[in-house]
Parts: structure tokens; C-alpha cells; sequence
């Protein structure tokens, strides 16, 4: 046993997305190191070598800029813009030094995984990358990203990479070994788990933060970033990536750490989308539409909405919320000030407030999707 962990075997997999965290890229004082992307990168050569694909989803971009420019230049978003730009091409060098095979370089954005067309189109280009035998190497693109639009970590973003490139399993690579009841860094008493059959409220709860200066992710959003690959029908397994025993076993299909099961059927994959695209703004409604959308799998018409909120467009991904609850998410088919320019009216009446129409509904039933309780 490594951490107190049982070493169990590997799901079935084909094709995989590994996530390598800032802490296993870097050392203590924030420069970029192979140390620990050695083992992981030979886990992914003897993959290749069975036949297997990996796309690889690697943080440290920004601690790879920070030896080019002075402290005081690093703070603030437009200083970790630039430390992105700068580490970047430092952070793809490394990981093509492991490899024969060529390395590519995908940036992605919140707007990419919003937008349905970038997103089809990412899953495309991704899928043609692996068909060319080349190694995706994915970060968010933080050099474009703003604070109110970033998707914030890596863990949910190798989720919906997961989804996007159809993987059979979801590769966490942190520097702790597993999930545990509790926090192991604060509390003596934290005993490992080694198989989670779905991620509940009180597996987020029993969650601890960030575990580095380097990291922005803690296990919290390893858990949330499982229940997104498992909404696809993909398992996690989550490894202590400093753990070079750990690491090596997991070419022999064996796991010492935590595997998350990935309960149910999967969502398809516009279901899958809707459920995990970034949202632009919200619509409340009140009871009755609220009832109709969740019980009858209604389309949302105007007459039941309350309110609109955000600067959202026609088109855009948006929250459905009764009050403050949210329960559902959808495209909307009308922008933000158009909404509330029709809000309970009657569908008859669209035209003559706005002098156009684009249909009946605010949102379209096969644009939504009830979000689980």
C-alpha cells in the first residue's frame, strides 16, 4: 500500500485524458522541473506503445514564465497574462523532450467550450490530432482569459477534454495520493478511500483547497471534475503523480489511489455540453414554468419568466433558476434585453414588442437540460 491506498487494477481504457498539475511541474520555489513529468511521460510512452492514445491536460504555464520577469511584474491578471505567454512555449518544450512522437499545443478558452460551434469544432480538431498519432498537450489559453470568463482550473477542464475526445478514463495526476475522508494535511485521523461508486455532497464537503503556491485546484475540484466525466459515462482515477512506484505501476494496470466509478448511462453529448458549457447570464422564472420544464420536459415560454440577468446574446449558454435555485441550462433563443422585454407575455405578443420573432420559445426543450438535484 502507497499513502495507506490498496492497490487495485485500472478500468478498462483505449483512450485517456491525464491531467499533471503546477505542483508536479515545479519545484518549491515556482521553476519549472521535470522531476515528476519524467515518470508520467514514460507512463504515457509505454501506453503508446500498447496501442493506447493519451491526451495530456498540463497546468504550468504561469510558473514557467515566472523565471523571465521580475516579481513585481508578476502580480495582477495582466502579469499572469504575460508569465502565461512567456512560460508557455517552455512548458511545451518540456513535455516534447519525452517524446519522439510530435507534441501539439492546444489552447482552449471559456468561449470555446460556450460557443457549440468552437466546441464541435476543438472535438474535431482533437480527434484528428490523435488519428496523426500526435500528443495533445492542453492548458486554458490564461494569456486571452479574464478573471470573470476563466474556467478557474485544469481538474473540470480535463473533464470536459475527456468528453470532448470520447476517453474511456480520466487520469488525475496530484501531489496527494488519493481521496480521503478528510483533509490528511490538517487532520491525523484522514483515512483513504479507495473506490467512491459516485461523487456525493459529502465527498465535496470532506474536501480540502489548494495544496500549493503553484496550484490553483485542490481536491474539491477533482471531485467536481469527476462527476463531469462520469455525466459522460467516463471513470477517474485519481494518483499521487510525486509517487514514482505509483506512477510506474500504472503501465502494469494497476492503481494505488482512488478510483471514481462512473455510475448510470452517459449524457449525450449535447446533453453532456448543455449540462458543463460555461453560462453568460440567467433566467428566472416562477413556478409553474419551472414545474413544466422539470416534470414535463417543456420548452420555456415567455409568459413564465420573471426575470432576466446578465448581458447575455441569443444563442448563448444560460442558467434556468426558480428564485436562487438553478435546475436547469439551455441556449437561449432571445437576448438578455429581448427577454426582458417579453417576460410574461404571451407568445402572440413576441412580435409586436420586439418587431421580429424568432419562435415561441425563450428556450427550446432540446436545448435544455434539468440539471440532477
Amino acid at each position: 500500500m502507497a499513502g495507506g491506498f490498496n492497490e487495485q487494477p485500472l478500468p478498462t481504457w483505449q483512450r485517456a485524458v491525464l491531467k499533471v498539475g503546477s505542483s508536479l511541474l515545479t519545484t518549491p520555489a515556482g521553476a519549472l522541473s521535470d522531476e515528476h513529468a519524467e515518470g508520467l511521460a514514460a507512463f504515457v510512452r509505454a501506453s503508446r506503445s500498447a496501442g493506447r492514445e493519451v491526451v495530456i491536460v498540463s497546468s504550468g504555464a504561469v510558473a514557467a514564465g515566472r523565471g523571465f520577469a521580475a516579481p513585481e511584474r508578476a502580480a495582477g491578471l495582466t502579469g499572469r497574462q504575460a508569465l502565461a505567454a512567456l512560460g508557455q512555449t517552455r512548458l511545451i518544450a518540456l513535455w516534447q523532450g519525452f517524446f519522439d512522437a510530435p507534441v501539439a499545443q492546444v489552447l482552449l478558452t471559456h468561449d470555446d467550450l460556450r460557443n457549440r460551434r468552437r466546441y464541435v469544432n476543438a472535438r474535431s480538431t482533437l480527434r484528428e490530432l490523435l488519428a496523426l498519432g500526435a500528443i495533445p498537450v492542453i492548458n486554458e489559453n490564461d494569456t486571452v482569459a479574464v478573471d470573470e470568463l476563466k474556467l478557474g482550473d485544469n481538474d473540470n477542464l480535463a473533464a470536459i477534454v475527456a468528453a470532448l475526445v470520447d476517453a474511456d478514463v480520466l487520469f488525475i495526476a496530484s501531489d496527494i495520493g488519493g481521496l480521503y475522508t478528510a483533509d490528511p494535511r490538517t487532520d491525523a485521523g484522514a483515512q483513504p478511500i479507495d473506490s467512491v461508486a459516485a461523487v456525493t455532497p459529502a465527498h465535496l464537503a470532506s474536501a480540502g483547497g489548494a495544496g500549493t503556491a503553484a496550484g490553483t485546484g485542490g481536491m474539491r475540484t477533482k471531485l467536481e471534475a469527476a462527476g463531469k466525466a462520469a455525466a459522460a459515462g467516463i471513470e477517474t482515477v485519481l494518483f499521487n503523480g510525486r509517487d514514482a512506484v505509483c506512477v510506474a505501476r500504472l503501465s502494469d494496470g494497476l492503481l494505488t489511489g482512488t478510483r471514481l466509478h462512473a455510475p448510470g448511462m452517459p449524457l449525450a453529448a449535447r446533453k453532456y455540453w448543455l449540462r458543463h458549457a460555461p453560462t453568460a447570464g440567467r433566467i428566472v422564472v416562477d413556478e409553474g414554468a419551472a414545474r413544466a420544464v422539470r416534470e414535463r420536459g417543456a420548452s420555456l415560454l415567455p409568459g413564465g419568466v420573471c426575470a432576466a440577468t446578465g448581458d447575455f446574446a441569443r444563442g448563448d449558454v444560460v442558467e434556468i433558476a426558480e428564485g436562487e435555485t438553478v435546475f436547469a441550462c439551455g441556449i437561449a433563443q432571445y437576448a438578455a434585453v429581448d427577454i426582458r422585454r417579453i417576460a410574461r407575455r404571451h407568445t402572440r405578443d413576441i412580435e409586436v414588442s420586439l418587431g421580429y420573432s424568432y419562435g415561441e420559445n425563450v428556450v427550446h426543450r432540446d436545448d435544455l437540460v434539468v440539471l440532477p438535484a
